[in-house]
């Protein structure tokens, strides 16, 4: 009889408990919510991370920038188009 009664109540727990997940999974601020977030927090922070990445590689330039007389030439060259005096520039066209 006392096997009984500890049966009875594991299964209504296992009811109970079935139905609360059910109910949170179809419930929009439960389990589904907390899924969504989580990949959200995921995407956040691989975006974080790749910007971390540009951070220091920007930085890495800036150094080169400022301590490297040939970075900050090449820089001049190549992103404001900038010629020494006497040079000639040939712009080619690809067809």
């Amino acid at each position: 009889m006392h096997q009984g009664v500890h049966r009875k109540m594991l299964w209504g727990a296992a009811a109970a408990a079935l139905l609360l997940c059910a109910a949170s999974a179809a419930d929009r601020e439960g389990f589904r919510r907390y899924l969504q977030l989580r990949r959200e927090v995921e995407r956040r922070s691989q975006r974080n991370t790749a910007l971390a990445e540009q951070n220091a590689a920007l930085l890495r330039e800036i150094s080169a920038l400022r301590k490297d007389p040939r970075a900050l030439e090449r820089a001049a060259r190549e992103e404001l188009g900038f010629v020494k005096p006497g040079e000639v520039v040939l712009q080619l066209e690809v067809p």
